[in-house]
This record gives C-alpha cells, sequence and structure tokens, in this order.
C-alpha cells in the first residue's frame, strides 16, 4: 500500500497538500471579526478567495484558542503530511455544469463546487436592496466563471444571541444558470475552543418525528455517525439529513445543534420553511460545520433555471450561539419564534379555551349536536367551539373526508351553517370550523377539475384519496376565494382549524425540475393563508397538519396556533407536549384533553393538567359527564386562564427525565415555566408508571423561597406541599398530573 500511495497523492489537489493556502492555521488576529446581536461574528479567508463564517457568545471571544498548524509523529503520515485546516465557504452553492464533486462527496453532498470555489469576496459591493434590521451584516460574493452575484445575509434580532440569515444569488451574465444547491446558512469552525479536532466533546442534537410521536430528542457523540478525521484529513464526510415533500416536520424537524461539551457552548440553527428542506453537518480535518437549505437536488429533486437579470432568494434560518445547555439554545430559538407573531386577532391576547368536537362526534356533527355541547359547555371557560370535518356532503363511497366542493349538509344543517354560528355568538362562542382547503378527495365535482391541480409526469398527481389543487393557478385562487374565504365571512366564522393530511413527495412538474415546482406550490400555499388573514377580519387560523407535521417557524408565524399532535387520546400526550417547548411556542402548541364520564379522578386531571404545556383544547362526550366532571373542568379552565400569562410570555426550564418509551412511559417528568422577572412559575408534572410508592420530590431549576398560590391535581391522595425550593408529590396511582402556580416570597 505505501508503494502506492506517492502515486495517489498526485491526484489530490493542492488545497489539501502540506504548506497550501489551506494547510495554514489562521492566527485569531489575523481574522475579521465583528459583534452583532451578542455573537462575536468572524469571516476568516479561507482557500481560493471564500470566506468562512464563525459564530460564538461574545463574551467568549477571548476564550477562543488557535488551531495546531501541523500534525507530527503519527507513523500512518510518514509520507502524506496531515493537514490541519480545510475552510467551509459560509455559501455553499452548485450549478448544472459543474463537475461532480471529489473526494468520494458525490451522491453523499453537493458541497464544494467548483462555482463554491471560485467565488470571490467583494469590498463595498452593492446588494439587493431587501427589508433588513438594522445592522444587518451582507457579505457580497462574485463568480466570474458565471456571473453570479451571491449575497449572504445576517440579520441582528430582537433575541439576543440569535441571527436570522438567508442568501440570494443574481445572475448577471449573459446566459441561463441552471441551480442545483444553494445553501440558507453555512456555521464552521466548530469548536473553536479546542486547537484539535476536539475528540469526545461534540455531541449533536437533533429531534426526530413520526405521527402521534412528535419531538423525539436524539443526542448523540459525533463520533456516532463516523465525523471523525480521517488519518491525513483532506476528505470532508457528511450526515445529510432532512425531509421531501410539503410535510416539513416528517422523520426530523427543521433543526440540529452542535454541543461543545467542554467549552459549554451550543451551536444550533432551525429552517423556516413549509417544503422540501435539508441539513449536513460536515468534518473538515479538525472542524466541523453545520449547513442548511432546500433540500438539493440529490436529496429533492430541486434545481432552477436563472434566466440573465433574475435573482432567487433561500429560505430563511433562525441560528443561536449560546454559552449554555440544549435548553438555553432552544429557549432563544422559540424566544425568535413569538417574537414574530405579529397582527395576531385581539381574541388571542388572552389564549382562549377552545372545544373541539372531533372526539364527541367523530365525523357526524349537527346542528342540534353541536347546540346540545354549547349548553353544556357554558360557563366552563370555553371559547372557541369548532365544528370538525363532516359538516359537508359526502358521497356515497366516501369514508371519511370528503374536500373540493364543501357543501354544507342541510341534513345535519336543516337551517344552514350560519344558523348554527348565529346560536353559538349569542351564547358567547367563537365559532369555529375545519377544512382542508388545498386537496380534494373523489365523489366530489372538484376531484374532476383536473386542469386546476397539480401533475406529476403530465398527470394529476393522486396521493392516497387526494388531488392538490395548484394554489398558483387564477382560477384556484378565486375558487378558494369562494369556497373558503366567502363561507368563512358569510357564515360568521371566527376560527379555522386548517387540516392537511397528505402532502405532494419530491414534487410537481415544472420545467426546472420537481423540486422547484414544489418550492412555487410552497410559495402558493404561504400566500392563501396570508389571503386568510386579510379576507377574513379577526381570523384565528390553527395550523394542522395530521397533528404536528408543519411545526417550523414559518407556518408558525402565519397563524394563532397550532396542533401539537394528533395525540388526542394516549397516555403519551404530556410527553409529547412537553417535548414541543423545546421546539415551539407554548402559546402555539395546541393540546387534546378528551374527557369521558368513565374516568377516574387520576386519568381526568391526567388529561386536563396535560394542556397546561400549551393551549387547552377540551373534546370527547361532555354531555355525558357528571356534575362533579364538569365542576371539575371549571376548576381548570380558570387555572389555565391564571396560567395563561406564563404560557404566552415565559421562559421554560426542563423538570425529570423524558421517558425512553413513550407508549409505556415510566418514571416522571415536566417543565417549569417563568416570568421575566422571575418571580412567578408555572410549574406541571405528569407521573408514569414504576416510581416507588413514596412522595415524590420536584426540586425547583430556580433556588429560593417559593409558595404555591393555585394548585390543580386530582384530590385522591394527600395534598402536595412546597418547601421553599422544591415540591412534595404524594404517592398514588401511577399516570397522575400536577400543576402549580408559584410565586417567590423573596
Amino acid at each position: 500500500m505505501r508503494a502506492i500511495l506517492p502515486n495517489f497523492w498526485l491526484f489530490v489537489p493542492a488545497i489539501f497538500r502540506g504548506g497550501s493556502p489551506a494547510q495554514k492555521s489562521l492566527a485569531l488576529t489575523d481574522l475579521k471579526q465583528e459583534t452583532l446581536n451578542g455573537l462575536s461574528v468572524i469571516r476568516a479567508d479561507g482557500a481560493d478567495g471564500g470566506l468562512e463564517l464563525r459564530l460564538c457568545p461574545q463574551a467568549m471571544a477571548d476564550q477562543r484558542v488557535e488551531r495546531r498548524k501541523e500534525i507530527t509523529g503519527l507513523p500512518e503520515c510518514r509520507v502524506m503530511k496531515p493537514i490541519t485546516y480545510s475552510p467551509d465557504s459560509m455559501v455553499q452553492l452548485k450549478v448544472a455544469e459543474d463537475r461532480s464533486t471529489m473526494m468520494f462527496l458525490s451522491g453523499a453532498s453537493m458541497h464544494d463546487s467548483q462555482t463554491t470555489k471560485e467565488l470571490r469576496a467583494l469590498e463595498n459591493a452593492e446588494a439587493p436592496a431587501v427589508a433588513c434590521e438594522p445592522g444587518t451584516l451582507v457579505t457580497v460574493f462574485e463568480n466570474n466563471t458565471h456571473g453570479l452575484k451571491v449575497c449572504q445575509y445576517l440579520e441582528p434580532t430582537e433575541v439576543e444571541g440569535t441571527l436570522r440569515s438567508w442568501t440570494t444569488v443574481i445572475n448577471e451574465g449573459a446566459e441561463p444558470v441552471t441551480l442545483e444547491s444553494l445553501s440558507s446558512f453555512v456555521l464552521a469552525g466548530i469548536t473553536p475552543f479546542a486547537v484539535d479536532d476536539a475528540p469526545g466533546r461534540l455531541k449533536v442534537h437533533r429531534f426526530r418525528t413520526w405521527w402521534s410521536n412528535e419531538g423525539r430528542h436524539e443526542c448523540r457523540p459525533i463520533e456516532d455517525y463516523q465525523l471523525t478525521r480521517s488519518w491525513v484529513g483532506f476528505n470532508t464526510c457528511s450526515e445529510r439529513f432532512g425531509q421531501v415533500g410539503t410535510m416539513p416536520v416528517r422523520k426530523f424537524f427543521p433543526f440540529v445543534a452542535i454541543e461543545d461539551t467542554e467549552a459549554g457552548v451550543v451551536w444550533g440553527a432551525q429552517l423556516a420553511w413549509a417544503g422540501s428542506w435539508q441539513m449536513e453537518i460536515c468534518r473538515r480535518a479538525d472542524s466541523v460545520s453545520i449547513t442548511g437549505g432546500l433540500a438539493d437536488f440529490e436529496f429533492g429533486h430541486w434545481r432552477k433555471v436563472l434566466q440573465p437579470g433574475e435573482q432567487f432568494t433561500t429560505p430563511v434560518a433562525h441560528l443561536a450561539c449560546v454559552k449554555g445547555t440544549l435548553e438555553d439554545l432552544t429557549h432563544k430559538l422559540v424566544a425568535l419564534q413569538e417574537s414574530r407573531l405579529t397582527n395576531l386577532p385581539a381574541s388571542e391576547e388572552e389564549l382562549p379555551v377552545m372545544f373541539n368536537e372531533w372526539c364527541t362526534n367523530w365525523g357526524s356533527p349537527s346542528h342540534d349536536k353541536t347546540l346540545a355541547l354549547a349548553r353544556r359547555l357554558q360557563g366552563t371557560g370555553v371559547k372557541y367551539l369548532v365544528i370538525d370535518d363532516g359538516w359537508a356532503k359526502r358521497p356515497p363511497e366516501a369514508t371519511m373526508q370528503s374536500n373540493g366542493d364543501w357543501i354544507v349538509d342541510t341534513e345535519k344543517f336543516p337551517h344552514g351553517i350560519k344558523a348554527t354560528c348565529d346560536e353559538l355568538r349569542k351564547m358567547g362562542y367563537v365559532p369555529g370550523v375545519w377544512f382542508e382547503f388545498e386537496v380534494c378527495n373523489p365523489g366530489s365535482q372538484a376531484f374532476e377539475q383536473t386542469d386546476h391541480h397539480v401533475h406529476r409526469d403530465g398527470r394529476p398527481l393522486r396521493v392516497g384519496t387526494r388531488h392538490f389543487w395548484d394554489l398558483n393557478d387564477p382560477w384556484v385562487v378565486e375558487y378558494l376565494d369562494e369556497k373558503l374565504m366567502g363561507f368563512l365571512a358569510d357564515n360568521g366564522f371566527g376560527y379555522l382549524k386548517v387540516d392537511y393530511n397528505d402532502h405532494l413527495g419530491v414534487g410537481v412538474d415544472h420545467a426546472d425540475s420537481l423540486g422547484e415546482g414544489l418550492r412555487r406550490h410552497v410559495e402558493g400555499i404561504y400566500r392563501t393563508f396570508q389571503r386568510l388573514r386579510e379576507k377574513v377580519d379577526g381570523l384565528v387560523i390553527e395550523n394542522c397538519s395530521s397533528g404536528g407535521h408543519r411545526l417550523e417557524p414559518s407556518m408558525v408565524g402565519l397563524t394563532a396556533m397550532s396542533s401539537f399532535s394528533d395525540a388526542h387520546e394516549s397516555q403519551n400526550i404530556p410527553i409529547i407536549a412537553r417535548q414541543l417547548q423545546y421546539l415551539i411556542p407554548p402559546r402555539q402548541s395546541q393540546i387534546w384533553a378528551v374527557l369521558y364520564p368513565d374516568d377516574t379522578a387520576e386519568r381526568f386531571m391526567y388529561s386536563l393538567t396535560a394542556t397546561l404545556y400549551g393551549r387547552m383544547c377540551l373534546s370527547g362526550p361532555v354531555h355525558d359527564l357528571s356534575d362533579t366532571q364538569i365542576e371539575t373542568i371549571k376548576a381548570a379552565t380558570g387555572f389555565y386562564q391564571q396560567a395563561a400569562p406564563l404560557i404566552r410570555d415565559g421562559r421554560t426550564r426542563f423538570l425529570g427525565e423524558t421517558p425512553f418509551h413513550w407508549a409505556h412511559p415510566e418514571g416522571w417528568s415536566g417543565v417549569w415555566r417563568e416570568n421575566a422577572a422571575g418571580d412567578r412559575a408555572l410549574v406541571v408534572v405528569h407521573t408514569f408508571a414504576g416510581l416507588p410508592d413514596a412522595p415524590l420530590t420536584v426540586d425547583f431549576p430556580v433556588p429560593g423561597e417559593w409558595k404555591i398560590d393555585a394548585a390543580l391535581w386530582d384530590g385522591t391522595t394527600a395534598e402536595p406541599t412546597c418547601a421553599g425550593d422544591s415540591l412534595s408529590l404524594p404517592s398514588g396511582e401511577p399516570f397522575r398530573g400536577f400543576a402549580f402556580l408559584l410565586s417567590s416570597r423573596t
């Protein structure tokens, strides 16, 4: 083997050989450093004229260390000189004309294209005029081979330690250019606190998800992904992950973080995009980088032709870097989402309680059933009363949903649905209704309007029983203005539950690519939600996609709240609801409590207290509940109303441990959510199986003298007590829920 290596080495590009510019270890004094929103931002000169972006907390800027310049004494490196530094461009893009990526990446990553390597940073270059916050850092590059100008934006936000990042490409040449990959962000140089390759100290954080099991945290050493440097260090290793389709939270949330466990620093990113996306973690010699943006041509079949004079902008990424833990990082990213929740309906200020009759009537609502529920719920604090699927006529062959025509079933609503809404309004409710407006089903006339549906390979795309409207078609825009917006306004609805129960997959027909067709379709989705907000005054919109398949920042920002999951009645509800506080604002997280007359006192309260991880949504056969159970609901909604200010504005700290097996949970877990002043807190705790028959002590993450102002629990055992900086919860049956409002004595 050693006899072959010198010949092999001749084919390795000069960038990777010892003594080349890539081998240079830049001194900290040579780096261009700026401070942006509490972060030290470094744009380091890389090989071939590019720049590498590095972040760290400003308070730790003086703790960065210089990388080692060479590695000696390794017997395997007698012939080849190992490299220590291989820069990662702060923009990664690829055009179709590029040759395939070298060094084993082809098919695994589209990084390090020739177009990327030919980027040249420009001084004092003009960037496109866009709406940005003051202080936005814009870095401009050019690629003369293809006539491209590339602008990378880092925008400060209202939340210290966070930035918004995106990239714009302008074709200033005379010929069309076909993009196949373009990043929204690239964070490199992880970790700047280690002189070497940081063995054993880097951990990767991701959140996995499947239907009714959203938000499972995955934390693994970076070595588990084989993202370790090779003996000579010249090859890039990549872990690429994401999802393809229009359910952006499927298998993974669009989130990644890397933690330096010795320095106590965490870098993280979250994509704000409702279509196909990808993240990459790359090992480059001694350092690691994370990249994210649209799913590229290899991963998501995205290819876009940029005509002369045309420009293209990527989805936005939310970036954060903190001294602390994953909890500290996700708090920043969730706070950033909260800061961008603007123009919400006035009714949302107090986070009202809602009742959704899905788990009451199971797809068969009616005028009489709705009003019977409304009468039974009077005085319980419920404000939004939502009529779910089943209000529209269904063809004989339909077993459940029938979307597209949306004609009121007059057998169920003989006086029209407006009469039902009018009666609900008289009783003090805001009436709501379910729609899955992006699709149509067999048996409807709409299903036959195939010229107005999206296509793949020239045929209407069918997924399961669904066709999908082409939301960029003017005919469809007008149709929805009448069938959706007009229906809501004419009948007096103030609440809309938007469901979405399947997705487009790899994409739909477009001259450039299937992925570009999908990207444009997502833009049509955004425009439709925006029109809903503009055309129906004061409308409260719920973002649901078979539960939690759209729990990402762009959809969160377009709606008043989001369905946390389709876990309506299962024991894992408090686990999912707690996990989602890592990822979305609690005020956005609508959580179900399905209540039955035969529930034990423990089960009844287990369900009710689970809603205190976010927004309270009740369901179930409440007309059959006893008066005692109705009084318990009143106590729970009263407690929720007191807790609403903390749910709306607060800081979450996590208590206990997330159970390993969500279908058969053991142990206990909960949250502590405090106000900005730090003198009020909401504590929610759920117990599962396997606890010892002894009181459970819950230590507070914020020390001090605390007292219980209000408590919500099942009353089946001795009363919980507070001992200043901890709670003592009496033992009892498994699967119990507790909630407390605390105030500081100091």
